[in-house]
């Protein structure tokens, strides 16, 4: 059986280091994306917000499915819908993972793989022109 991408990854913490990296970058280079997700007193997206993304990488990533038991079905689309996503909002998105991506220093087929995955769900995720 091949392993799934969340066992290629290393397991729970290199992917909560990824969802953190994501963040860290968003908060750094993609500010307008930032200012879409809860902030805390210093204007950083909050602990809540990173932690419930990790735990939703985990499981979409095939590791346990600890954000289902707790939150449900992840309803991308319904959970997005508050937010106008557009083609610039889709790449800040993608620029974000893939910045940690390559900070994880994730390589090869499994960065082709993932990078084809995230473009997929970020562009499902568009629901405004542009």
């Amino acid at each position: 059986m091949n392993p799934t991408p969340f066992e290629q990854l290393g397991g729970e913490a290199p992917v909560r280091a990824l969802a953190e990296r994501f963040y860290d970058h968003m908060e750094d280079h993609e500010p307008a994306l930032a200012r879409l997700h809860p902030l805390d007193e210093q204007g950083r997206i909050t602990r809540t917000a990173r932690d419930r993304f990790a735990l939703f990488l985990i499981g979409w990533l095939g590791g346990p499915q600890d954000y289902m038991a707790r939150h449900g079905h992840p309803r991308l689309r319904m959970r997005h819908a508050r937010v106008p996503v557009d083609t610039s909002q889709r790449d800040a998105w993608l620029r974000c993972m893939n910045a940690a991506l390559e900070h994880q220093g994730v390589r090869g087929p499994l960065r082709s793989f993932l990078e084809q995955r995230f473009a997929e769900v970020a562009d499902f995720l568009r629901n405004a022109p542009g």
